[in-house]
């Protein structure tokens, strides 16, 4: 099996390239930056906003999938007029130009999306193949558009949400908790945003595995564990890092606005992966444990 990967400098697309040369399967890299430098694989030039480099791409690569990380995910930088066409041009045309070059060449195609798709409101859990769309933000409906053009254009796909991810490569809350703990021990993080947090290594391997079946498809991956609330994540960051830093809960009022609208209801179910005979991710605290332990070996500061 050959398999092209997109957005191969974030945290996800790199921890995907990670796990598929770990099982011995053949893998091709692309991404907007030339090349990633830690990542041993062959590399292929492709701007996914360009139909004709992606359609060259596609056709001359020949993988038999296509694992399409890449996307603009500047979730508060997206509600910027200046930057709207760019977003729209990443996360919907650029999926829209892959799933087409997908179509063309019979190749397999999954397709890595959100929760924000949804409004984010109540405390029941979203389930995969709801299609009760109301994203409240450019991001989420960006997402949503992709996903959109996704399901137009092929008969069979994976189309996988996530939330709150955090990896070695890449900007996420927990980095943001431990910077902050540098020169403060006291600090407010909200507590009626509710979801589960997604170890990109533990993700990697759920989608390799999915990637390699066909069973086609929306699901809802994050790591097991339960539902909780930024504030609950901050607090175990802090007591696995053994850091004395006092975590006040706060509400999203009384936090600020930011300037994207953020869901309170994260919560996604996952019980189609284990229906399907996929096997669930870990726990978030161990997941966090191991993460923590990572960026000790690495750097707190690795490719961040």
């Amino acid at each position: 099996m050959k398999v092209l990967v997109t957005g191969v400098a974030g945290q996800l697309g790199h921890d995907v390239i990670c796990e598929l040369l770990a099982q011995k399967i053949e893998v091709i890299g692309t991404d907007i930056v030339n090349t990633v430098p830690d990542l041993q694989v062959p590399y292929f030039p492709m701007d996914i906003t360009d139909q004709a480099s992606v359609s060259k791409a596609i056709s001359e690569i020949q993988a038999d999938a296509v694992i399409h990380c890449a996307a603009w995910t500047a979730v508060d930088a997206a509600e910027d007029p200046q930057n709207q066409a760019k977003v729209f041009a990443i996360n919907e045309q650029g999926t829209k130009y892959i799933a087409q070059a997908c179509k063309d060449t019979d190749t397999k195609m999954m397709y890595i999306s959100t929760d924000y798709v949804f409004n984010g409101q109540g405390d029941t859990p979203w389930q995969p193949d709801c299609q009760h769309y109301a994203p409240l933000n450019i991001y989420g409906q960006s997402k949503l558009a992709g996903e959109q053009a996704v399901r137009s254009l092929l008969d069979h796909f994976f189309i996988v949400r996530i939330a709150w991810v955090f990896g070695l490569h890449g900007n996420n809350f927990i980095k943001t908790m431990l910077k902050i703990a540098q020169t403060h021990d006291t600090i407010r993080v909200v507590n009626d945003q509710i979801g589960t947090p997604t170890y990109t290594k533990d993700l990697a391997k759920l989608l390799v595995q999915m990637i390699q079946t066909d069973k086609y498809g929306y699901y809802h991956a994050t790591n097991e564990g339960g539902y909780i609330s930024w504030y609950d994540f901050a607090c175990e960051i802090f007591r696995q890092a053994q850091l004395p830093v006092h975590v006040i809960p706060v509400s999203t009022q009384e936090y600020g606005q930011s300037k994207a609208q953020r869901p309170f209801n994260s919560r996604l179910d996952k019980t189609k992966l284990v229906q399907n005979g996929f096997i669930p991710l870990p726990a978030w605290q161990d997941a966090l444990k191991r993460y923590l332990q990572e960026m000790k070996q690495y750097g707190t500061n690795h490719r961040s």
